[in-house]
């Protein structure tokens, strides 16, 4: 195998120039995880802006002369302003360092990288978007937890479940969203699950509905609590962020498909 992985030295990979900033998916905990591309650009990034889900374990493989600058943002602790992390990066890359932003899941879905490579286009800043795997996607596949199954939903819907200021979004129409999909998957979550829980079920979603919670997807203490939509405040005491919530019928196949337990756990890659 280690040939294998040596192929990729004499592989055609695209030039990460100096002055650029390449937003790059960590995926949703296992440092096996990213992508080829985001593994070449921590091998080759002046410095590495990093976010507070991205597993230490995968920082360990980056270039180690690469500096690292540290811009976690987690709910209810101090934590970087979004503007002030914007405009590091474009000092950095106007003092043309190769930056590496890393985010954990994937940079656009819910990790503020549009609005970040919105501000590097309006200061004619070279970047790239490599894609990571969402924690939507991934981390319920490490629950074994399909987010589609032909027998039970042929739609899906993904919200966040807080808004700029913290709180429940305002601006979601639950009465909407209760009744479009089968299946509701919702990031960042758990502070405000009961409140969520409330506007679904007044908005016509059973109580029987079937819940899941993914907390530290991907990694070594994943765990999962299931419920329902009706009992969620029996579980609020016992689930944490990070998390991914999934609400209806896909979680039931996770007792065929918990596939990610015991000496699995054991590979520091995943």
């Amino acid at each position: 195998m280690t040939g294998h992985f040596a192929a990729l030295d004499r592989a055609g990979f695209p030039a990460f120039e100096p002055g650029t900033v390449w937003l790059v998916g960590a995926g949703p905990g296992a440092p096996g995880l990213i992508s080829l591309l985001g593994y070449y650009a921590l091998g080759q990034a002046d410095i590495i802006v990093y976010d507070a889900l991205v597993n230490d374990a995968l920082l360990d493989l980056a270039n180690p002369r690469a500096a690292r600058l540290y811009a976690g943002k987690r709910g209810g602790k101090p934590s970087e302003k979004q503007a002030d992390i914007t405009l590091k990066l474009i000092e950095l890359a106007e003092a043309g360092k190769r930056v590496l932003r890393l985010k954990g899941g994937d940079p656009m879905m819910f990790g503020r990288g549009a609005e970040e490579a919105m501000a590097l286009a309006a200061r004619g800043i070279g970047f790239r978007i490599v894609p990571g795997i969402s924690s939507g996607l991934g981390g319920l596949a490490y629950a074994g937890i399909p987010v589609t199954h032909r027998d039970t939903n042929h739609a899906v819907i993904f919200l966040t479940g807080h808004d700029e200021s913290g709180g429940v979004p305002a601006a979601v129409d639950w009465a909407a969203v209760a009744n479009a999909a089968p299946v509701i998957v919702m990031y960042m979550a758990v502070k405000h699950l009961p409140s969520i829980a409330e506007q679904l079920l007044a908005a016509g979603r059973s109580p029987d509905d079937r819940l899941a919670v993914v907390c530290n997807a991907a990694r070594p203490d994943q765990y999962v609590v299931d419920a329902t939509l009706g009992t969620v405040a029996a579980i609020i005491d016992i689930v944490f962020a990070p998390a991914i919530v999934v609400l209806g019928p896909v979680s039931g196949f996770r007792e065929a498909l918990d596939w990610y337990a015991g000496a699995l756990r054991d590979n520091s890659l995943g």
